[in-house]
C-alpha cells in the first residue's frame, strides 16, 4: 500500500500531471461558463414564456370584463380556477374580500411590491401541503375589482434544480476522471522516463551498448528515444574509434618511433663523425615529417567526425575542380607508369568544403598510384565527376589488385593496411579521411569492383547540389560503365 501511495505521489508531482490538471481545470472552467450561459438563457426563455402567457390571459380577462361585465368575469375566473391546476387566480372586491379564484389570499410578496413577481404558496395534494413557487401579475380592471393571475412554475424550478444538480455531478465526475487521467498519463510518462534514466545511468557506468527501449507505437516518446539511440550509436562509434585509434597509435607508431631512435643512435655511433651526424639528422627529420603528417591526418579525421571543423562552405563547379586536382597528379602518375584519364561533367555546381573535397580526391588518386601496378598494359587511373542517383559523385578507378568484398568495410577504418608486408609507404589513413569528408557532407563512400581493380565512389548529399549539367541523364551510365 505504501509503495502504491509513493508511486501515486511521484506521478502527481510530475510536470505531465500538472499540465493535465491545468487542462482539466481550463476545460471545467469553460464548461461552467457554457452551461451557465445555457442555463441563464433557458431560464430567461421560460420566464418570458410565462409572462407572455400571463399578459395574454390578462388581456382576455379584461375583454371579458368589458363585454360581459363583472358576472361574466366571475364566471370565467371560477371556471379557470382548478384546485390542482397550474393557473392561479384571485378575484376580490375593493375591500379585499375574495370573490373567486383558487388562491386563498393575495401573496404578501405582491402586496409589498405592488406589481407582479415571484411568490410561494401552499398547495394540498394527497392530504399533504407542499410549498410551490409561482409567478403572478395584477390585472387592471378599474377601481371596483382586484384581480391577480399567476402560473405555478414548480416544474420549471424542478427542471432548473435538476440541471444544477446534473452540472455539479458532471463537474465532480469530470474532475475525478480528469485527475485520474492525468495520473495515468503522468504514470506512463514517469515509467518511460524511469527507463530512460536507468538506461542513461548504465551508459554513464560504462555500458555504451545500452539503448533506450521503444514501445513501437511511434509516439513522441518513441521519436525521442529513437533520436537518443541514434545519438548513442554515434557516441559509441566515436568512442570505439577513439579506442581503436589509441590502440593503433600504440602499435603502428611505435615502430616508426623506434626506427627514429635507432637511426639517431646509429648516427651517433658512426665513426665518420660530423658527416654521419648530418646524414642521421636528415633521416631523422624525414621520419619526423612523416610522423607529423600522420598526426595531422589523425587530428583532421577526428575533427571531421566530431563535426567540429567550422570552415565555411562555398559553391564551386565540382567537375572543373576535380579536373584541376587530377591534373596536378598527372606528372606523378605518368612517372609511376600510369595513364591518368579525366572525365568530368562541367556545370555540376555543389556547395561544400572545397579544400576537404580536394584532399579526398588527392588521397584517392595517391592511393591508386601507390597500390596499382604501373607500366603494364591497361594501367589507367580514371577520375570522374558526375551525378549518380541524383547526387554529386566523384569516382577514382584503377586496374590494380583491388579489395575483396569482405575487406571493403574494414578498409575505411583508420590505420588499416591490407598489404601484409607493409613495404609500401602510407599510414592507412587515406580512405579514412575520404570517409570522414563524406560524412561531413552527409554522404558516403562506396568501394566497388572495377573489373579488374578498385573503384572508389565519393557520394555527396543531394543537399549539396546547387545546379546539375544539362545532360544529366548521360552522367549515371558513364559512371556505371567505368
Amino acid at each position: 500500500m505504501t509503495a502504491l501511495l509513493d508511486r501515486v505521489a511521484k506521478a502527481a508531482s510530475t510536470t505531465a500531471f500538472g499540465l493535465s490538471a491545468l487542462a482539466v481545470a481550463f476545460f471545467l472552467f469553460a464548461a461552467a461558463i457554457v452551461v451557465g450561459v445555457l442555463f441563464w438563457q433557458t431560464n430567461n426563455l421560460l420566464t418570458e414564456q410565462v409572462l407572455a402567457t400571463l399578459n395574454g390571459e390578462a388581456r382576455i380577462l379584461s375583454s371579458e370584463m368589458k363585454v360581459g361585465g363583472q358576472g361574466k368575469l366571475i364566471e370565467t375566473v371560477t371556471a379557470l380556477s382548478r384546485p390542482q391546476g397550474t393557473g392561479l387566480y384571485y378575484l376580490a372586491d375593493p375591500n379585499g374580500t375574495k370573490i373567486a379564484g383558487n388562491l386563498n389570499r393575495i401573496p404578501p410578496e405582491l402586496e409589498a411590491e405592488g406589481h407582479g413577481g415571484v411568490f410561494t404558496y401552499q398547495q394540498t395534494a394527497n392530504g399533504r401541503e407542499k410549498t410551490h413557487l409561482a409567478v403572478a401579475i395584477p390585472v387592471d380592471l378599474g377601481p371596483g375589482l382586484r384581480l391577480i393571475i399567476g402560473r405555478d412554475v414548480e416544474d420549471q424550478r424542478a427542471f432548473a434544480d435538476s440541471v444544477r444538480t446534473t452540472f455539479l455531478l458532471g463537474f465532480g465526475v469530470l474532475s475525478i476522471l480528469g485527475l485520474l487521467g492525468g495520473l495515468a498519463v503522468s504514470r506512463l510518462i514517469v515509467t518511460r522516463m524511469d527507463e530512460i534514466t536507468a538506461t542513461s545511468r548504465q551508459i554513464m557506468d560504462g555500458d555504451l551498448s545500452r539503448r533506450i527501449p521503444t514501445s513501437g507505437k511511434g509516439g513522441e516518446l518513441d521519436s525521442l528515444a529513437t533520436s537518443l539511440n541514434q545519438m548513442l550509436d554515434r557516441i559509441e562509434n566515436l568512442m570505439s574509434g577513439l579506442r581503436e585509434v589509441s590502440d593503433n597509435i600504440a602499435h603502428d607508431l611505435k615502430t616508426p618511433l623506434n626506427r627514429l631512435r635507432n637511426s639517431a643512435e646509429a648516427a651517433l655511433r658512426d665513426p665518420r663523425g660530423g658527416e654521419a651526424y648530418r646524414e642521421g639528422l636528415e633521416r631523422t627529420i624525414e621520419k619526423a615529417d612523416e610522423l607529423i603528417k600522420t598526426f595531422n591526418a589523425l587530428l583532421l579525421i577526428a575533427r571531421l567526425e566530431a563535426g567540429a571543423l567550422e570552415e565555411s562552405t562555398e559553391t564551386f563547379d565540382l567537375g572543373r575542380f576535380a579536373s584541376d586536382v587530377s591534373e596536378l597528379y598527372a606528372p606523378a602518375a605518368e612517372e609511376a607508369g600510369f595513364a591518368l584519364s579525366i572525365d568530368t561533367e562541367q556545370g555540376l555546381f555543389v556547395s561544400g568544403n572545397r579544400q576537404l573535397i580536394g584532399q579526398a580526391i588527392a588521397n584517392l588518386i595517391d592511393n591508386a598510384i601507390k597500390y596499382s601496378r604501373g607500366g603494364e598494359p591497361g594501367s589507367v587511373i580514371t577520375v570522374r565527376a558526375c551525378l549518380l542517383d541524383g547526387r554529386p559523385a566523384i569516382s577514382v578507378g584503377d586496374h590494380g589488385p583491388g579489395i575483396d568484398a569482405v575487406d571493403r568495410e574494414k578498409a575505411l577504418k583508420r590505420f588499416v593496411r591490407l598489404e601484409a608486408s607493409r613495404t609500401k609507404p602510407g599510414t592507412g589513413l587515406g580512405l579514412s579521411l575520404v570517409a570522414a569528408v563524406a560524412r561531413l557532407h552527409h554522404g558516403e563512400v562506396r568501394l566497388e569492383d572495377n573489373q579488374p581493380g578498385l573503384r572508389v565512389v565519393l557520394l555527396l548529399s543531394n543537399k549539396c547540389l546547387i545546379a546539375a549539367p544539362q545532360h544529366e541523364g548521360d552522367a549515371e551510365p558513364g559512371l556505371a560503365a567505368q
